[in-house]
């Protein structure tokens, strides 16, 4: 079947097709088999900045998708009510991050990247968690086209803002939690009032999550920017809304890098420079 039938113009679109088991089986006939979070705490070796990640991880069959959480935001009993329940009925969880991670589970067993002729392997080589964090940034700003000037990043990484700035490329860091950069610069906490200042936006999938991507899709389409997304949130959502705004693609399917000190694989969606 054509790429194209497997593909939406947005992200309400592509929840509608999931939900009319038009882009694969009936998501009603589809069970998470296991539910798990993951909690981290980074500080690498020689950087000033740490950060906290909390992801929710939903099995499907031999896919896992992800939803990185505010640390903390998850509910008691969470994976409880996920645990056992099929994909349609989690689709529609009161929780933004059960609702990402189910479609994203749903996603990856529909279409694994290692199966899918558009995804490029792209293997991430043994090191330190800071080797592969600059080893992951110097893949996602490859997909960056040249002409390339001024880009927001929406979803602050000290490594992906390192690799911009040996580019001689222009940035505009954007991140809820606010604070500043590791080169003491101030972090943007509204990415709409910055819109207009980038040519390109490079957008975490984490954005799904929180309810500020399908904005910043728009925009990019609207304008004909170039829209990168690195995910990990959602490595199986955003390449299906490449024909829709998004340029290029950085998928990188649990487990991530930070997990494990050994070579991993991502993959990229749409040509890099």
């Amino acid at each position: 079947m054509s790429t194209a039938l497997h593909t939406a113009t947005g992200y309400p679109d592509l929840l509608r097709r999931v939900r009319a088991g038009e882009l694969g089986p009936d998501p009603a006939h589809q069970r998470i088999s296991v539910a798990f979070s993951t909690s981290q705490a980074v500080r690498h070796t020689g950087r000033t900045h740490g950060y906290r990640n909390e992801v929710l991880s939903l099995r499907l069959a031999g896919a896992v998708g992800c939803c990185a959480v505010e640390p903390g935001a998850l509910r008691a009993g969470t994976l409880d009510e996920c645990v056992g329940a099929d994909v349609a009925t989690l689709l529609d969880h009161r929780l933004p991050a059960v609702r990402v991670a189910a479609l994203d589970a749903y996603l990856l067993h529909a279409f694994p990247p290692h199966r899918d002729p558009r995804a490029r392997p792209h293997r991430l080589p043994a090191g330190t968690s800071l080797d592969k964090s600059r080893a992951r940034a110097r893949a996602v700003a490859d997909l960056l086209p040249a002409t390339a000037r001024q880009v927001l990043v929406v979803g602050v990484v000290n490594s992906l803002l390192e690799a911009l700035r040996a580019r001689g490329i222009g940035y505009l860091p954007c991140d809820l939690k606010g604070g500043s950069t590791e080169w003491g610069e101030p972090v943007h906490t509204d990415a709409a009032a910055v819109l207009d200042r980038c040519d390109a936006l490079l957008v975490s999938g984490m954005t799904l999550g929180n309810g500020s991507f399908e904005a910043l899709r728009q925009h990019a389409a609207h304008h004909g920017k170039p829209l990168v997304v690195f995910a990990q949130t959602g490595s199986a959502i955003a390449p299906r809304l490449l024909a829709a705004g998004v340029s290029a693609v950085c998928a990188e399917p649990y487990p991530f890098f930070w997990l494990d000190g050994g070579d991993s694989v991502i993959y990229r969606y749409g040509q890099p420079c």
